[in-house]
């Protein structure tokens, strides 16, 4: 074998590979101990999760500054709906009062709840006089309300078994918070559960093997575990969130089991073609190895474009994305040529009948590879007439993309989110047809020098009228005083309700009409208006400027990567405007399936309407990074054929047809994984998992199979094109040189791969 630092293999994940096959246990070694060494640092530091004040800028962030600085800990406000069945009891009624009395008295037995109030002192009588509220707030922190609320609800159930002719139900802060983390945790955990399995069992039929089918998921199981002892460290710089955790586990398994397919399947090619082991390994880690640190680092640096959006959630999530990629890649490149040169033949184990390659070129003797017929008859067609074949596949997918000009987009409310699947979804729309925005108030949180000064107090009752008499509100709106930190709580329900286009303009007019005129009036007084349909606002208008730099970060990043990567203008340019093209057909089913409901009752998404707000951008980052998964593998393929001497539609054909068994399988396994997350109760993730999964299926089909070989053949030999004046670029394109994947020769003298 030739010396490590041979010049004609220069490249890392060549260097990685070979290193790692003569220091096997070493690499292994290295791997497990990095693994434990996550988890343990990890699990000892602990996680830091997003604070809600620092969730978002504008408004609703001064408004939760205000009140962390003051130092009043807002509790998690509670509600008991009282409601006539049969429209027939009043609140007036003696059996009405008599339920009332025994809510009151039950929530205040469970000793987990301060200031309970009756709708008899509050006036929360609805207009009809059906419908009444019984408000009290939690005991405790409001962040952790929801692991508390639990005797109280059991209380509230105990009253309404005895009150059968009213609907005795509650809702609020903590209820909804328990609500939500145990569908969340329940959903969590069905992907979880199923995504692992989904993998293997396409591995498996992949593979046709179990062992070369456990690889790929064991190591990104192990990635993954990795990964969540890193979240914990890093939490403490850039908090994470259970939102930033899935996502963290669906790009791992993704990428994790795509990197590992890339490098099994080109070894075994080579072994196949008659290559001794350690060959095949070499020129696996020199092509498919170098590959993976392309398509690493560039998806690497499309999750770093969540970093820009000053949006802690979008940070949590591109920086959980951004680790899981980062340690999938270097485990693929280090941990995977270990453990194959560990195994040898014995990756073969466990072959399964009819679906192990063997298998099938028996079964196909005389006819081809059965693997690659499907996509050399589609090829055929597509190098034929490239110029119709980029009419037709681009055209569909402009038509496809059409619907994402009218996206909407908003925070969905508890309906939305669930629709009827849960109990509390019905009570949160009876609260809000009772009492109209009632269950999402806008809080207007005041800060004053003195808040007993007379010009406040007068500014504050002229505020409370004026929010019902401009139509903003019906009322009742309440006035909470803390005195000793001169701040003061307003609470205006939204007329809309759960409708947040009307209830936005509500909020605006009491921000653009109502506030000025009144607490504005007043020196030195604060009067930010925050709650719900306030973050729902603002957090659009913030994720609304961010857009554009994201944007444009991700896609300069991706196109200089791609430059130096292939040392060519045209194929950067392609790869972006192909992988855009893609990304704007994602977006126009995720529209039409979710806000115009077609299909909709297939995935069970009707009456959603809205797309989830940070949606489309996460979406664009992670598409973005992971189609160039395929484009890298099917480009330099191609690039590798041109090197050894093919005509340019050679190169393509050979390219596209080699790499189809391999971004076929991938392909399938990022679908299975990401439509498990299409199946979960939580809309949120249905449009996330939706989304992505429409996506692959796109790029790994008609944008690779279509698009980019008739591209391709459209410019012949203007694909390598280079002007004269970026000759000075860095060349990072040392593992394909035609000696690195020439056939090589069976004597040691001469070698072509040397590592």
């Amino acid at each position: 074998m030739g010396k490590s630092g041979d010049s004609r293999v220069r490249g890392i994940a060549a260097r990685a590979g070979g290193w790692s096959a003569r220091h096997r246990w070493a690499a292994v070694g290295i791997w497990v101990l990095f693994v434990v060494l996550s988890m343990g640092l990890g699990s000892a530091a602990g996680r830091v999760d997003v604070k809600e004040s620092d969730q978002l800028k504008g408004e609703t962030h001064t408004a939760a500054k205000i009140i962390e600085e003051a130092g009043i800990e807002e509790p998690a406000s509670e509600s008991v709906l009282v409601q006539a069945r049969d429209g027939r009891l009043k609140a007036t009624d003696a059996e009405f009062r008599q339920a009332v009395e025994a809510v009151v008295k039950a929530v205040e037995g469970t000793g987990q709840v301060t200031d309970v109030t009756s709708p008899y002192d509050t006036h929360t009588i609805s207009k009809d006089g059906h419908s009444a509220l019984v408000q009290f707030d939690m005991r405790g922190e409001s962040d952790t309300a929801g692991e508390r609320v639990e005797p109280v609800l059991k209380a509230v159930d105990g009253v309404q078994k005895e009150h059968r002719s009213l609907r005795i139900e509650e809702i609020g802060g903590a209820s909804m918070m328990k609500t939500f983390s145990d569908a969340f945790g329940d959903d969590f955990q069905k992907a979880e559960y199923s995504a692992v399995p989904v993998a293997f069992g396409i591995l498996l039929i992949a593979f046709g093997a179990l062992v070369a089918a456990l690889l790929p998921v064991l190591l990104a199981i192990t990635a993954i575990i990795a990964t969540m002892g890193l979240m914990g460290l890093a939490s403490h710089v850039v908090p994470m969130s259970d939102t930033a955790n899935s996502v963290m586990l669906l790009v791992g398994l993704a990428v994790g089991v795509d990197y590992c397919l890339f490098y099994l399947r080109r070894e075994r090619e080579e072994r196949a073609a008659g290559r001794d082991a350690q060959t095949a390994l070499r020129i696996a880690a020199a092509t498919s190895g170098r590959a993976i640190v392309v398509s690493g680092v560039t998806v690497c640096v499309a999750m770093a474009g969540m970093l820009f959006t000053g949006l802690a959630e979008f940070e949590a999530m591109g920086l959980a994305s951004l680790m899981v990629v980062a340690v999938a890649m270097v485990g693929s490149v280090t941990v995977l040529p270990a453990l194959l040169s560990l195994l040898g033949k014995r990756v073969e184990k466990g072959k399964i009948p009819y679906l192990h390659p063997e298998s099938r070129l028996r079964r196909n003797r005389g006819r081809g590879n059965g693997e690659s017929r499907f996509w050399t008859a589609v090829l055929k067609g597509v190098l034929a007439k490239p110029a119709v074949s980029v009419v037709v596949a681009a055209g569909a997918l402009l038509a496809i993309s059409v619907p994402a000009l009218g996206m909407k987009t908003q925070q969905l409310t508890l309906d939305q989110e669930f629709g009827d699947s849960l109990p509390i979804v019905q009570t949160y729309n009876r609260l809000n047809e009772a009492f109209p925005g009632g269950s999402q108030p806008a809080e207007v949180v005041v800060r004053a020098k003195d808040i007993n000064a007379p010009e406040v107090k007068s500014a504050l009752a002229e505020f409370r009228t004026r929010a019902v008499s401009s139509g903003a509100s019906r009322g009742p709106v309440e006035i909470k005083l803390h005195d000793q930190q001169n701040v003061a709580f307003v609470y205006v329900p939204l007329v809309g309700g759960s409708d947040l286009d009307k209830a936005g303009a509500s909020l605006d007019k009491l921000r653009d009409e109502v506030r000025p005129a009144t607490l504005g009036k007043v020196d030195g007084l604060d009067a930010p208006i925050t709650g719900q349909v306030a973050g729902s606002e603002d957090f659009n208008d913030q994720l609304g400027g961010a857009v554009v730099p994201v944007f444009a970060f991700v896609v300069v990043f991706a196109f200089a990567l791609m430059l130096l990567s292939f040392r060519s203008l045209t194929i950067a340019i392609t790869s972006i405007v192909l992988n855009l093209l893609s990304v704007g057909a994602a977006y126009g089913i995720l529209v039409g399936v979710f806000q115009h409901g077609w299909g909709a009752s297939l995935v069970g998404a009707e009456g959603v309407g809205a797309i989830i707000t940070w949606l489309p951008l996460f979406l664009f980052v992670i598409l973005f990074g992971l189609s160039m998964d395929y484009h890298v593998f099917v480009v330099s393929r191609i690039r590798e054929a041109r090197l050894r001497g093919r005509t340019t539609k050679d190169a393509i054909m050979h390219g596209v047809v080699t790499t189809a068994g391999v971004v076929t399988s991938a392909a399938v396994i990022m679908v299975a994984v990401f439509s498990i997350f299409g199946t979960l109760s939580m809309q949120s993730m249905k449009q996330m998992g939706v989304g992505l999964a429409a996506a692959v299926l796109i790029d790994a089909t008609i944008i690779r199979g279509v698009l980019l070989p008739a591209v391709m053949a459209l410019l012949g030999e203007r694909n390598w094109y280079l002007p004269k004046w970026l000759h000075r670029l860095p060349d990072l394109t040392h593992d394909e040189s035609p000696e690195a994947i020439a056939p090589v020769m069976r004597d040691d003298e001469g070698e072509p791969v040397k590592v």
